[in-house]
């Protein structure tokens, strides 16, 4: 795997036996923000009616769910680190809404 848990960002905050899960989800979301992107200019062909990947919404709703805001905001980081600012921005957008997150 590309990501490593490390001392500086430690795991993901979620309980221990959801960490693999998580590892996956984040491995899925950076093959969505390199192959098709976070956002669209229209919707359709996987994007919903306000242009967000909608596999990218359900990741969001997921971890959520795991870990609440704590993961999705340590999920982001992992994201910016791998595919920079201007992913990770859409990124933001695309999970606006979800649980406590505001793009």
């Amino acid at each position: 795997m590309d990501f490593i848990w490390n001392i500086v960002d430690g795991g993901p905050p979620c309980p221990g036996g959801d960490k693999s899960e998580v590892e996956k989800l984040l491995e899925e979301l950076a093959k969505i923000g390199k192959q098709d992107d976070f956002l669209s200019e229209r919707a359709g062909y996987g994007y919903n009616s306000q242009c967000r990947h909608i596999r990218t919404i359900a990741i969001g709703r997921r971890l959520n769910d795991l870990g609440g805001l704590d993961l999705m905001i340590w999920t982001h980081k992992k994201i910016r680190r791998r595919l920079k600012m201007q992913l990770a921005s859409h990124l933001e957008y695309a999970w606006d809404g979800i649980g406590g997150w505001k793009a």
